[in-house]
């Protein structure tokens, strides 16, 4: 799969669906890391399809929500541990994975925990359609509420590894614990809930070593919504950094021998200003919502839903409006263009909007009326840009 660009060329008028980076499924994707770590365990029906990385006895998955890539290179000073373990990401070559799309928690969990796309696993953004209902279903928060093993069916590696004789572990806020999205996206083995980072990371490391195979994830939020709430590079999220730098050094100070530890991230972000010109508001704009049925996604990665009949009018409107800033495709040619990887579930295909359109500029498709929360954020994220795929593989191992 062709990697993100790191610079854009001239604009084309409008983007074509074919210039869109799409993420490196099958070879270093997040969907391909937890599959890659279990192979080397053992467990049947794994491939380490990210050949970089060697076989450890003991693994560990560290997610820090909202940490890209582009974004810890920027901060060095805030985060001293983290780079200088920046070479080591995935696997010594000092590169990173991808998200997958898009680059929003709730996918990203879903190909962590599941090693699936987002066309298999069925969690293809943040708000999308329920072809049984016709009702968006957020799938961060679950509303509405939907019956978790119908909506993804497959069972997590987490569930795969504990079956086949390793010691699997979630370490994460108690909140999580009952949530369908653990349920469908990061159950198997044993949850454990703890409040305070500290405690994380040292029953992490403890879980670790329980087992002569161990597969063990945690996870901090506190990154992602700095950034949402007051912008990347702002004191409150050079704050939130600062202390995940702090705890990824505290968990890698306490591996048990033969441990692998890889820090990584759901995605990156990007600010995106508060004027008109860089927040185009559906709410607002009578040319895009006409025809539509339902606004699904995010601001820079929407799902359209068009009313009966009207799908080829709103696809053709949408380039016309934002071809010049969003990558817009119907849903056969984002699926065709591996947009959500290499397969779609017969089950996922109606959930994918009939119109995709995902941010190339620094713009947002909000809808102040119908998402005020959601359109007030500082930082986003979503698309296929470097700032929002590109996350981390930092390794330590002892």
């Amino acid at each position: 799969m062709a990697q993100p660009k790191t610079v854009w060329d001239d604009h084309p008028e409008p983007l074509t669906v074919a210039s869109a980076p799409v993420p490196a499924y099958g070879s270093g994707s997040l969907a391909d890391l937890l599959p890659t770590l279990a192979a080397g365990l053992g467990v049947p029906d794994m491939s380490a399809t990210i050949t970089e990385l060697t076989p450890a006895d003991r693994n560990c998955v560290f997610l820090i929500d909202g940490l890209g890539w582009e974004q810890l290179r920027a901060h060095p000073d805030d985060a001293p541990f983290m780079t200088s373990l920046l070479a080591t990401s995935r696997g010594g070559t000092g590169r990173p994975l991808t998200a997958g799309y898009p680059a929003t928690t709730a996918t990203s969990l879903a190909s962590v925990g599941t090693g699936l796309p987002p066309g298999a696993h069925g969690l293809p953004g943040y708000t999308v359609r329920n072809p049984d209902t016709g009702e968006l279903m957020n799938q961060l928060r679950w509303q509405p509420w939907t019956p978790p093993g119908a909506w993804q069916p497959y069972p997590t590696v987490f569930q795969l590894a504990h079956a086949a004789g390793v010691h699997a572990a979630q370490v994460s806020s108690p909140t999580f614990e009952n949530t369908p999205l653990t349920k469908v996206a990061l159950s198997g083995g044993t949850f454990l809930g703890r409040l305070s980072g500290e405690d994380r990371m040292d029953l992490a490391a403890k879980q670790l070593a329980a087992g002569d195979r161990s597969l063990v994830y945690t996870y901090f939020a506190e990154v992602d919504g700095a950034g949402h709430r007051f912008g990347v590079d702002s004191d409150a999220w050079r704050g939130q950094l600062m202390y995940a730098d702090r705890l990824v050094q505290r968990l890698a100070e306490q591996l048990p021998p033969g441990s692998a530890l890889y820090v990584t991230a759901d995605h990156g972000m990007i600010d995106v200003p508060f004027d008109e010109q860089h927040r185009i508001d559906f709410d607002e704009d009578w040319e895009l919502s006409a025809g539509v049925a339902l606004l699904g996604g995010e601001g820079r990665a929407r799902h359209v839903y068009a009313v009966p009949g009207a799908a080829n009018d709103v696809l053709t409107c949408w380039r016309e409006v934002l071809g010049e800033q969003f990558w817009v495709a119907s849903r056969d040619e984002a699926i065709a263009a591996g947009w959500f990887g290499p397969r779609i579930d017969e089950r996922v295909y109606g959930r994918i909007g009939d119109v995709v359109a995902a941010a190339r500029d620094d713009v947002l498709l909000i809808a102040s009326q119908r998402e005020p929360k959601e359109s007030a954020m500082v930082g986003n994220h979503g698309s296929m840009t470097p700032a929002e795929q590109l996350v981390p593989l930092l390794e330590v191992r002892s």
